[in-house]
């Protein structure tokens, strides 16, 4: 049975290529077949499925297989460009536009079909544009995220996929080798390659035709450790994702290739055994779980995010921010109250000075990890803090719970206690009485530009990941 229309597409088109090679007009097989013309005609234009038994007559008559005429490729480059054409004037962005479908006729030339395709190619290529806008990628964070608060930010289908994978491995504790994770690469078709010189865009690249993941020869500063990117682009073959339909769809799958990731580094059973036994002591740490995992702190911090409400019954908040303030990426479920823009994002806005996040960047040691208590308008929580320096700024990651929960963590004894009264801006933003009448007029400061603020992202297929550059890098490496 043929159910997607760009399969009944090209087997209407075969159907119709095999009978013009015959020499056959649609009134002679509909004799020979026992079947109406205007029938024929609408199985030859894709709009009508054919049983099988009339594809078994029609393959006769024309003195073919049924499998020369059910084959995926079109019959020629002609047949081609018109059923690029019918699929492009069946997408939602065409019909948006309210114009009439263009049937191409005989007398279309195949340069004019050309010129008429690629315009719906650029069509397509802006509408990809308009995804990568920094509002509607805050707007779809924002949305994305008020998604997983929902769902406790666990995932337990991809726990399920994560398990099998792992499993089929033999792995269940203890650090993932890279040799195990080559194992399950290739288990699904694909071989890990390491390469210097990937798309300055990309932190790995997949090339499906060929079955590579390519990724860097060391990890990347700031936490993505090389297991895990090989992980992360094997979760898209696993996982089946396509091609992102938009921001959202791009984000959604991010959000499950790298939860893929981390439960397969960091296996429910044995995470949820070992934070158990760590919370009847009173002692959970996040480095602790970071060693015997033998992963990032980033890593441990979200995994634990994972796992903690649904199985633990604690609730928290996590925050990656950078050192001059700014979110990067931030959870939370506790209640504690995240700095938002006028769409409710957070990721761009500056937490409170006070708060741990940025109280970490002040010590002159910064080995262990930072405790403090914060005292906010929703309340007191207590905050774990590591810090540590990316590829171009140091950042630190937070992991917090309110003061109730702070009985189950190492640190707890802490006498490092904050008072946080943002959002309001007498807190932390407008300086102190009389400094503004002080120096107002008085003083000049040069910026600090963010020259990422004027950077368009790359255009692509994927959002932030210039095409031309992969595919450039593809065709380099498709012979090696």
């Amino acid at each position: 049975m043929v159910n997607c229309m760009a399969d009944l597409s090209t087997l209407g088109r075969r159907i119709r290529h095999f009978r013009t090679k015959a020499g056959l007009t649609l009134e002679e097989l509909g004799e020979i077949t026992g079947t109406a013309p205007s029938q024929l005609s609408m199985v030859e234009n894709g709009h009508r499925e054919p049983r099988l038994s009339l594809l078994e007559a029609i393959a006769a008559a024309l003195s073919v297989t049924a499998s020369d005429l059910l084959a995926a490729e079109p019959p020629s480059p002609r047949a081609a460009l018109e059923i690029e054409l019918e699929k492009a004037q069946a997408a939602p962005a065409y019909r948006e536009l309210g114009l009439p479908l263009l049937r191409p006729s005989r007398a279309m030339s195949d340069a004019t079909l050309k010129t008429i395709v690629g315009l719906h190619r650029e069509l397509d290529r802006r509408a990809r544009m308009a995804i990568s806008t920094p509002e509607e990628a805050r707007r779809a964070n924002t949305q994305h995220r008020t998604t997983m608060r929902e769902r406790n930010n666990h995932l337990p289908e991809i726990e399920l996929i994560a398990e099998q994978a792992t499993k089929a491995v033999r792995h269940s504790s203890g650090a993932l080798t890279h040799r195990t994770v080559a194992e399950m690469a290739k288990r699904v078709g694909l071989t890990i390659v390491h390469t210097d010189d990937l798309p300055h865009s990309a932190r790995a690249v997949v090339d499906l035709e060929h079955g590579r993941i390519y990724i860097p020869p060391a990890s990347i500063p700031g936490g993505h450790g090389l297991r895990s990117l090989a992980l992360q682009a094997m979760a898209n073959t696993v996982l089946e994702h396509e091609a992102p339909a938009d921001y959202a769809d791009f984000l959604r799958q991010r959000l499950e290739a790298s939860y893929f990731a981390a439960a397969c580094l960091m296996p429910r059973a044995a995470s949820v055994d070992f934070l158990e036994r760590a919370k009847r002591e009173r002692n959970i740490a996040i480095e602790d779980f970071r060693d015997t995992f033998g992963v990032t702190h980033e890593g441990a911090a979200l995994r634990f995010t994972n796992l903690a409400t649904h199985y633990l019954g604690i609730t928290l908040h996590y925050l990656r921010v950078n050192g001059d303030g700014t979110v990067v990426g931030a959870y939370e479920n506790d209640g504690l109250p995240l700095p938002q823009d006028a769409t409710g994002s957070t990721e761009g806005e500056v937490v409170c000075r006070h708060w741990s996040a940025r109280k970490a960047f002040a010590r002159a040691t910064r080995t262990s990890e930072h405790y403090q208590y914060t005292d906010t308008p929703a309340g007191t929580f207590f905050e774990s803090t590591q810090t540590g320096t990316g590829a171009t700024a140091e950042f630190s990651i937070t992991l917090g719970v309110p003061y109730a929960e702070s009985k189950w963590f190492r640190g707890r004894e802490s006498q490092q206690r904050e008072v946080s009264t943002c959002p309001d801006a007498r807190c932390c933003r407008r300086p102190e009485d009389g400094l503004s009448e002080r120096w107002r007029g008085q003083g000049w400061a040069s910026p600090r530009v963010r020259t990422h603020l004027f950077a368009p992202l790359p255009q692509g297929t994927y959002p932030g990941v210039d095409d031309r550059e992969l595919y450039e890098f593809l065709e380099a490496h498709a012979h090696d």
